[in-house]
């Protein structure tokens, strides 16, 4: 199974038929159907231990603010994991892994997942990003997670190439911070090479 990095965009992106949302709905045409979805969405960005989602199903979060009530109408609800779940935590060693039955799924996920599997039918997993760790921690828990490919779990990251919003320029959003502007040509340059 592979593993994915997904821009997800806006959240409008749940709604709307585009380049980016059509590209989603063919890469999950395209590849096998997975047994069950690990999530990491930028937007379970906490700094505490990280967690897993372990409840039986998981409620659509709407993590954001000043769009269109449709938005806030998108009910995407799929079954969680907890045996999954369990398996992970007793899986990686370290870092220790809380299992959490509070947090459902934010739109870091649902805005894609809704677009590449619309019944919401595949058991979905998120997995939050420790705001305490570093990018090498990061890659490190995602070379043990790794394993679940083989056997048919498809990892998904959410986010963006920078993705901070906190540091958005609110009054000048089409003039990103310099540092972000050559860290985006960067990772474009690369990603084309």
């Amino acid at each position: 199974m592979p593993a994915l990095f997904i821009g997800h965009g806006s959240p409008m992106n749940a709604l709307e038929s585009n380049r980016f949302t059509q590209k989603w709905g063919e890469l999950a045409a395209e590849i096998p159907r997975p047994i069950a979805i690990l999530c990491i969405s930028a937007h379970w960005y906490i700094n505490s231990p990280t967690a897993i989602t372990a409840a039986a199903k998981l409620n659509t979060i709407h993590d954001f603010y000043g769009f269109p009530q449709a938005l806030f109408d998108v009910d995407y609800s799929p079954l969680g994991d907890v045996q999954l779940c369990e398996r992970i935590v007793c899986l990686i060693e370290k870092p220790k892994i809380q299992l959490n039955t509070e947090y459902g799924i934010d739109h870091g996920a649902w805005s894609i997942l809704k677009q590449m599997y619309p019944r919401a039918d595949v058991p979905v997993l998120q997995l939050s990003i420790d705001s305490s760790k570093s990018p090498e921690w990061h890659y490190a828990l995602g070379q043990q997670l790794s394993i679940l490919r083989n056997e048919g779990i498809l990892i998904i990251a959410s986010g963006n190439i920078i993705h901070n919003l906190h540091l958005i320029d609110w009054y000048h959003p089409n003039h990103g911070f310099k540092w972000a502007v050559r860290a985006s040509d960067k990772i474009k340059q690369l990603i084309l090479q």
